[in-house]
């Protein structure tokens, strides 16, 4: 049974950092593309950041990029989100998936598997 844990999460204020982890289990995450995902509360979930299977290829959205930082644990089997300068915007249940594309990893389509989230709130 494949499983992904979302971890990390929690109340920070806005300037602060946080790093969320995403443990996997069934499944080898060094095969997979990994993403992370947020959903703000009245919003659509969207896209944060992404790497490649590899770990060579990193992607972000323009919210987050020079702040958060997506990368690979091999030996955890852990993908993890080092994310920095945090606003108050920030603040939603982030999540991660695994996806064994190569390519479209900004659109939550390609993902196959999904952990259950985690919540981060950014006090401002």
């Amino acid at each position: 049974q494949v499983q992904l844990v979302e971890s990390g999460g929690g109340l920070v204020q806005a300037g602060g950092s946080l790093r969320l982890s995403c443990a996997a289990s069934g499944l080898t995450l060094s095969r997979y593309a990994m993403g992370w995902f947020r959903q703000a509360p009245g919003k659509e979930r969207e896209f944060v950041a992404a790497i490649s299977w590899s770990g060579g290829s990193t992607y972000y959205s323009d919210s987050v990029k020079g702040r958060f930082t997506i990368s690979r644990g091999y030996a955890k089997n852990t993908v993890y989100l080092q994310m920095n300068s945090l606003k108050f915007e920030d603040t939603a249940v982030y999540y991660c998936a695994a996806t064994n594309s190569g390519s479209y990893l900004y659109t939550e389509s390609e993902y196959g598997y999904w952990g259950q989230g985690t919540q981060v709130t950014v006090s401002s």
